[in-house]
């Protein structure tokens, strides 16, 4: 008798072994002439070799089924024990998968957009209103090509600017002080990525989420390097953080126009940068609209009804 461990890596065991590990029951009582005990992210199965190896090219397809789908169902089991991957079918339009399997795909013309530039160009540049899934989607994007091993780490940043709010002292150490500026970012890779393999995955800084302020002196190699509502960031700031670039590093910078919440005296650094950078190869540029807002329908009337406000405001200012 042979006994071999097999690790279950890059995913979540919880996920992997079902609820009330009913996966793993159903793996058992497929290798009827195997011992299989499981615990934590490792998988202990005991037998002849011949079986054994026959059972690791089963777990080592169902692997990489829960990575993809972040899923797993009897169907997908049954298929790896006949030696075929599981598929869900025509996927060439999906990112990647949520933590229920649910496909994550580009859902208006500009989303499409973005994902296509992404492909083309090192540097990003996707600006437009409220809920036209600017930031959503650049972290799919993340996720999808760390969860493909092309590159080592993603790293989320933010300027530290209050929505026209003074949320004064915050209590508790450093990253509970800036955690509720960060929130959004946390919010879609939750989405995204099983909780305990997130938390590994931020316990082991291959996802990172900071501030802007903690960029400064850094190289970021082999990464993807998102920086959200860019409109927040002087022109220093935006300089600063866009040549922290390093090798097989793409960067996506997303923001809103409408929304800057910098004093009055001070300029946008995204609109400075859209400016001076506009025809630098290699860097792309997406704006969105109010065509491609996924939330709620009543987000897209209210964006309407503030752009009609502002004209006629604008209008009633050029006659006096």
């Amino acid at each position: 008798m042979i006994e071999r461990h097999i690790i279950l890596e890059g995913l979540d065991p919880v996920g992997f072994y079902g609820a009330n590990n009913t996966h793993l029951q159903m793996l058992k009582r497929l290798h009827p002439k195997l011992r299989i005990v499981a615990r934590d992210n490792v998988i202990k199965a005991i037998g002849d070799e011949e079986e054994l190896e026959r059972f690791n090219k089963v777990v080592e397809l169902l692997i990489e089924y829960c990575v993809k789908y972040n899923s797993l169902n009897e169907e997908a089991i049954i298929d790896a024990v006949n030696g075929k991957k599981g598929d869900k079918g025509n996927d060439s339009n999906v990112i990647v998968y949520n933590i229920n399997g649910k496909p994550i795909y580009p859902r208006s013309e500009n989303q499409c957009r973005l994902v296509e530039e992404f492909k083309k160009n090192d540097m990003l540049f996707a600006v437009g209103p409220a809920g036209t899934g600017k930031t959503y989607t650049a972290i799919a994007l993340a996720v999808r090509a760390l969860k493909n091993k092309e590159i080592r780490k993603i790293i989320l940043s933010r300027p530290a600017v209050e929505a026209g709010e003074k949320l004064g002292f915050l209590p508790g150490d450093m990253r509970d002080k800036i955690d509720p500026y960060l929130q959004p970012l946390y919010d879609a890779l939750e989405d995204m990525i099983p909780m305990a393999k997130l938390k590994e995955f931020m316990e082991m800084n291959v996802i990172q989420i900071a501030p802007l302020a903690f960029m400064r002196g850094r190289t970021l190699n082999d990464a993807i390097v998102i920086l959200d509502e860019a409109q927040n960031t002087t022109p220093q700031q935006i300089k600063m953080f866009l040549t922290r670039m390093g090798n097989n590093t793409k960067m996506i910078i997303t923001g809103d126009l409408t929304q800057i919440d910098l004093p009055q005296h001070q300029n946008s650094g995204l609109v400075h940068a859209t400016r001076i950078l506009k025809d630098v190869k290699g860097i792309g540029f997406v704006n969105l609209n109010k065509k491609d807002i996924v939330r709620h329908k009543l987000v897209t009337r209210i964006v309407d009804a503030y752009e009609s406000y502002e004209k006629a405001l604008r209008e009633e200012n050029k006659n006096r």
